[in-house]
């Protein structure tokens, strides 16, 4: 009766929700300073344009990795400043969830696990290069990834019709 017991209970473990993030690294990372030094000689007023993306794959068994890739482009002026781009992964053990818990797990709650790293990669990319750090604000990926699915469903209603 003790074996059923905690077979019984191994099975009803085994069915909960399990996440645990089991790496954070640094995929790719590039910077680009074209101008330089002529760009130190200017005054500098900076624009900033930020390109986010995120992309996961199935590892082996409940293993995913997810790869948020954060690209900067900073122009002083018309003149590209600096280009910087960093692809900050993890991988992450996750089982037990279903279809829509999984799809935002991956495209939102391990986003947000990631940003603070490639947001210091960044910074410390950037600063390496001589200019200021970006300090980028905190990105709400909660609603990007509301915003890509409305996106998903309303391209699928349009080709339905």
């Amino acid at each position: 009766m003790t074996e059923q017991a905690n077979s019984g209970a191994a099975a009803a473990e085994s069915q909960n929700p399990q996440f645990s993030l089991q790496r954070i690294y640094v995929k790719d990372l590039s910077f680009e300073a074209p101008k330089s030094p002529e760009i130190f000689r200017q005054e500098w007023t900076p624009s900033v344009g930020l390109d986010l993306n995120t992309r996961q794959k199935t590892l082996e068994g409940d293993f995913h990795e997810v790869v948020l890739t954060l690209s900067v482009t900073v122009k002083n002026g018309e003149e590209v400043a600096f280009i910087a781009e960093v692809q900050q992964a993890g991988i992450f053990l996750i089982k037990g969830l279903d279809a829509a818990s999984m799809s935002h797990t991956l495209g939102a709650f391990c986003p947000n696990i990631l940003f603070p790293y490639a947001r210091e990669a960044l910074d410390s990319l950037v600063t390496r290069g001589s200019f200021p750090a970006l300090m980028l604000s905190p990105v709400n990926f909660d609603a990007l990834y509301a915003q890509e699915l409305q996106r998903m469903q309303q391209a699928g209603e349009t080709t339905e019709h």
